[in-house]
């Protein structure tokens, strides 16, 4: 559950009040323009859900942020071990930020596994709370370590705060009728509330959450809910926490408005509702589980009073087929896949190609091949979505940049679809479906009209002057066919995945036509109105640096960090991947340099060489997670001097 504010002057006012409890007089507190903390635990711990309390509470207060949710594939990995390590980090600041940051300020350890998981990513200086409890000796060496980090020097350049987390939970609920164990699972609600304190994060949302959680389970609700203000508590009284820290309001990153926190899949969700509404259609989503999609048929099923209908299918294949269906019988169709997923339903998307039907193919990238790496992010698709059907199958490509950005995606993906009667793929990615970060909610008016007109009678005269219907005679301008609704009279057209004639729609095997209909189907996707490619360059760069999708966070701050250091670099950031903005060539033409950062092998970049014959440097990862700033700012940096 995600907090929602009001407009930058009020969330300061909200913030004052929020914030009841205040550190002790004797306590020093410094200010900060930005921090980033990461929570790192057994996959049992409950990382996730602290992480997400902690941001939600964050963005409540009003600052800018932006998270990084990392998280082990199996359901439960095996405890203690680093395999099973579930982390979360949040970037927060009181200014305008991009990425959920490169290394951490702050870790809290909740076992040997998560301290030697992370400590690698963390700068000399940086403080670690660890959880002193779980520092058995077994535990220790089931992650490799011979003597204790605690006390063998190994941590002497960082800040070390030991606690007994789960020792300092235990005591503080055994007033409650909770046997140990179950007394120990509330140990994550100690580590929010100490940092809550040491960030002077506001409380009572978190409080209310547990409650509303925990409804059916009052003693539980009311035991989290102790061992949450134990560990402000402590905070506040140890002598171990001498400083806690500020972080402003970011009062000048937003436009006025009301904010709420929101996570790609969430904004994807809600942008398919709004494009429903605003297209005054129903909408049916056809999907089949799979990570990292699923929370956005999770959602959907939620909404059944906006008209939204979700079908969880038997598989893939089923999926795209009953959303197909939904698509032929007039309602906005949507299918939600990962990369696995894309691949069974190729063939349907090539038949969605055929038949010219709206329907929204969007594809939540993961790390491959075959099932790969389902928790972790990749940029590995875009070939698949260009290419992967069989013949000359041409489909649109949106990719969103952030977050956030998936609404807007949703709705273009929507506009696309609905104008020029075609299947769209959506290319969004693990990184931005479980991040999160700020997101002005849209005044409606604000919003695409996206209406639509179905086919309601003949729309051909034949040489004896009949009146007939043609499923394919093409709207000029878009070459989009009509959409008939089963059951209009007199609209009665033949469908399938064979060749159909120009025109009439009837199976035709004829070479002339089926030449015809190739080149046609490729200019209405060639003839998509996109906006031109806007270029951020306000020093008349020689080098520019082209991404697409959640590259964009990344990409503008290493150009920030270059700029900030005097160098002189161009940034474009691609939402339409098919068809190309218009001006993308002349652009690409005006720099002597392209360096196009992507986390696959160089898809685009082959694209663009392809396309516009111009020699595009590729800089790749493939590690399964997102870059960093300051990696990507030292090998612009390296483009530019070479």
């Amino acid at each position: 559950m995600t907090s929602q504010v009001s407009s930058p002057a009020e969330q300061a006012d909200e913030a004052v009040v929020g914030e009841q409890r205040k550190p002790a007089g004797t306590k020093d507190v410094r200010r900060l323009d930005r921090v980033i903390i990461r929570f790192a635990g057994d996959s049992g711990d409950g990382m996730q859900l602290t992480g997400d309390r902690f941001t939600s509470e964050t963005a409540s207060f009003g600052n800018d942020l932006s998270t990084l949710p990392n998280f082990p594939a199996e359901i439960r990995a095996p405890a203690g071990t680093l395999p099973g390590v579930s982390s979360f980090q949040l970037h927060f600041a009181d200014h305008d930020i991009l990425t959920p940051g490169d290394a951490p300020n702050v870790l809290v350890a909740m076992n040997p596994a998560a301290l030697k998981a992370n400590i690698g990513d963390l700068p000399r200086g940086a403080e670690i709370i660890v959880n002193t409890d779980e520092f058995t000796k077994r535990a220790m060496q089931k992650v490799g370590y011979d003597s204790s980090p605690l006390e063998d020097g190994s941590l002497d350049g960082y800040s070390l705060h030991p606690v007994p987390l789960t020792t300092l939970t235990v005591e503080a609920l055994k007033e409650f009728d909770l046997t140990r164990k179950e007394a120990e699972r509330s140990k994550n609600m100690f580590a929010l509330g100490l940092l809550s304190w040491m960030y002077h994060r506001p409380t009572e949302g978190t409080e209310k959450f547990l409650t509303s959680k925990f409804a059916k389970k009052p003693e539980i609700a009311a035991a989290n809910i102790a061992a949450f203000r134990a560990g402000w508590n402590f905070g506040e009284t140890t002598e171990d926490f001498a400083v806690s820290y500020e972080i402003a309001p970011a009062t000048t990153a937003f436009p006025v408005g009301t904010y709420r926190n929101i996570s790609g899949n969430l904004a994807l969700s809600y942008g398919l509702v709004a494009a429903s509404r605003q297209a005054d259609l129903p909408l049916y989503l056809g999907s089949y589980p799979i990570t990292p999609a699923s929370d956005i048929l999770h959602e959907l099923s939620k909404h059944k009073n906006f008209g939204v209908r979700t079908f969880q299918a038997e598989d893939e294949i089923a999926g795209i087929g009953a959303a197909l269906g939904a698509a032929f019988g007039g309602s906005l169709a949507v299918t939600t896949t990962s990369g696995p997923g894309v691949a069974l339903k190729s063939e349907s998307i090539g038949l969605a190609v055929s038949l010219e039907l709206p329907l929204l193919v969007i594809d939540i990238q993961r790390g491959g091949p075959s099932t790969g790496l389902p928790t972790k992010t990749e940029q590995a698709d875009l070939l698949q979505a260009m290419f992967g059907r069989n013949g000359e199958a041409p489909v649109p490509i949106v990719a969103p940049c952030t977050p956030a950005d998936c609404f807007d995606a949703a709705l273009e993906a929507a506009r696309i679809a609905l104008t020029y009667r075609t299947p769209v793929m959506l290319l969004s990615d693990g990184y931005l479906a479980n991040g999160s970060e700020p997101w002005r909610i849209p005044e409606l008016d604000e919003l695409p009209d996206l209406t639509v007109q179905f086919a309601q009678g003949p729309n051909h005269t034949l040489e004896d002057g009949s009146e007939v219907f043609w499923p394919y005679k093409r709207d000029p301008q878009t070459l989009a066919r009509p959409w008939a609704i089963p059951g209009t009279p007199g609209l009665e057209h033949r469908i399938g995945g064979i060749e159909k004639e120009d025109g009439t729609g009837n199976i035709s095997y004829a070479p002339a036509n089926h030449d015809f209909m190739v080149r046609t189907r490729q200019a209405k996707i060639d003839g998509i109105e996109v906006p031109d490619l806007v270029v951020d360059d306000p020093h008349e760069a020689k080098t520019l640096v082209l991404g697409w999708g959640s590259t964009y966070g990344p990409i503008t701050a290493a150009v920030r960090r270059l700029r900030n250091a005097g160098e002189s670099i161009a940034q474009a950031h691609l939402r339409h991947l098919n068809p190309f903005p218009r001006n993308l060539g002349v652009v690409l033409g005006s720099y002597e340099k392209v360096v196009i950062p992507e986390m696959n092998l160089g898809q685009l970049a082959t694209l663009v060489r392809a396309k516009y014959l111009v020699d595009a440097h590729s800089y790749n990862q493939v590690n399964g997670m997102p870059f960093k700033a300051e990696q990507l700012a030292k090998a612009l940096k390296e483009a530019i001097d070479g």
